[in-house]
């Protein structure tokens, strides 16, 4: 019953969470906005996400989540499904991939656990893209396969911001583009 009421608090938080960002951008998304709109003390806050920004990396992950073309992390996934979800999230979930981008660059570095936790989205998202590579370009060494992936990723994120910057950019043209140099 305990757990299943934590798991009720945790689901109202991060509905809360969400709509905030839609509703308020992330510099409108408090602790205290969050808790009135998910109807729970700041406390019962704290047992389940040790600050906002872990809050809000949970609505993210889970944006990205549902645009990923292999859930269960199988292997199956072409790089163009992963740039596809990739644009995806960028276009359609426009509020998330502003906070997605503004977390990873905003300058937490004292803050580790967060940066240690947008490091491993980044590392595991490069090692899903290297072994996409892999599938479709078998000759290539894996340490290049992976250089072209923090490559095309790393460009996917520079996309975000351009059009997060201006939002009739044509991130899905430019996104293939950079798919197709990494397969060449």
């Amino acid at each position: 019953m305990r757990y299943r009421a934590g798991l009720e608090t945790q689901d109202r938080i991060l509905n809360a969470t969400r709509t905030l960002i839609a509703d308020a951008g992330l510099e409108g998304t408090t602790i205290k906005g969050i808790c009135d709109r998910a109807g729970v003390l700041p406390g019962s806050f704290y047992n389940l996400f040790a600050s906002k920004e872990q809050a809000i990396l949970s609505v993210v992950r889970e944006a990205i989540d549902a645009v990923d073309p292999d859930p269960q992390h199988l292997g199956t996934d072409t790089l163009h499904e992963l740039v596809d979800a990739y644009v995806r999230f960028i276009t359609e979930q426009g509020d998330l991939a502003r906070v997605y981008i503004g977390i990873a660059v905003s300058g937490r570095r004292n803050d580790t656990e967060l940066k240690g936790r947008v490091m491993r989205h980044h590392q595991g998202r490069v090692s899903r893209f290297a072994s996409a590579i892999r599938r479709e370009r078998p000759d290539l060494d894996p340490a290049e396969a992976e250089r072209r992936a923090e490559t095309l990723v790393s460009a996917l994120n520079g996309l975000t911001l351009r059009h997060v910057l201006d939002p009739v950019f044509d991130v899905a043209m430019h996104a293939h583009s950079l798919r197709q140099q990494a397969l060449a």
